[in-house]
């Protein structure tokens, strides 16, 4: 069934509202090819496919290596997809999360607040039964009116801020956040003051988001206490767009996102940079 906070939805539910809901499919992976090729060969039934790092970013560079679209773009984008407002969204991706974490912020950040992630994607949707096909949707063309802002963003002038004043999460696992090593991007370290919590303890059962009680108790031992701004980050808003989620679901919904994340940080050398714990 659908979860209290109205952030994820079960397999089975979605299954009795396919009908009456418009479905993208978010598969994604870092270092591996576009998943538009997972989508052909197996989808929910009347998913469409967008693709996160063309279609739910804009072009990489001095803002990250997954900036903010521009919001008439998206706005064209989202309406191919049959997104309108009114109609409930239900994202998905293999079942990590992660993928559909950002295409459900960014759906939230362009004001369609019914948007749902399905959880446990779709490994969860195939382990309940559920069918799959490769037929590509007829989509009748939606009127999403995208209007940005909907959910708070961090410059990197506010997220240092925020690591001073406040909390910042760093999202990345914990040999990239203590400097380590670094796969992606030309610098390795941390923003000063960002404290490290990975992305990966945001979920159990196989992707499916924690519950609110012990998300609320973990954050609060990192200092995310009433009151106390905090916000979130990861190498380039993809999993740290999942930890804002661990927060709304913990009821931090002011809960800001740096979207231009490490790649945005270190694209400026005289921002300064932390390793070690």
């Amino acid at each position: 069934m659908v979860s209290a906070d109205d952030l994820t939805i079960d397999p089975d539910e979605l299954l009795s509202h396919l009908a009456g809901t418009t479905v993208l499919d978010t598969r994604w992976t870092l270092a591996g090819p576009p998943g538009r090729d997972e989508y052909l060969a197996g989808h929910i039934p009347g998913a469409s496919y967008i693709d996160l790092d063309t279609e739910l970013a804009g072009k990489p560079g001095q803002n990250g290596r997954h900036p903010l679209p521009d919001a008439a773009a998206l706005q064209a984008i989202l309406r191919d997809k049959g997104v309108t407002g009114g109609r409930p969204v239900v994202v998905y991706d293999a079942g990590e999360g992660h993928a559909a974490a950002r295409a459900w912020w960014i759906l939230r950040w362009a004001g369609h607040r019914d948007t749902r992630i399905l959880d446990g994607g779709l490994a969860a949707w195939v382990a309940q039964g559920h069918p799959v096909t490769r037929e590509t949707p007829d989509v009748t063309k939606g009127e999403i009116h995208v209007k940005p802002g909907s959910l708070p963003i961090l410059t990197a002038d506010e997220a240092a801020k925020i690591a001073q004043s406040g909390v910042l999460i760093d999202a990345r696992i914990k040999p990239r956040y203590r400097g380590e090593f670094e796969p992606v991007d030309p610098v390795a370290g941390h923003i000063p003051g960002a404290v490290n919590r990975p992305t990966v303890l945001n979920t159990h059962n196989h992707g499916r988001l924690r519950p609110a009680d012990d998300l609320r108790a973990e954050f609060a031992n990192l200092g995310v206490l009433s009151g106390v701004p905090v916000g979130a980050y990861c190498g380039s808003g993809v999993t740290g767009a999942h930890t804002v989620l661990a927060l709304h679901r913990a009821g931090r919904t002011d809960a800001a996102l740096y979207v231009g994340s490490w790649s945005n940080w270190v694209s400026d050398p005289a921002r300064p940079v932390a390793t070690g714990d």
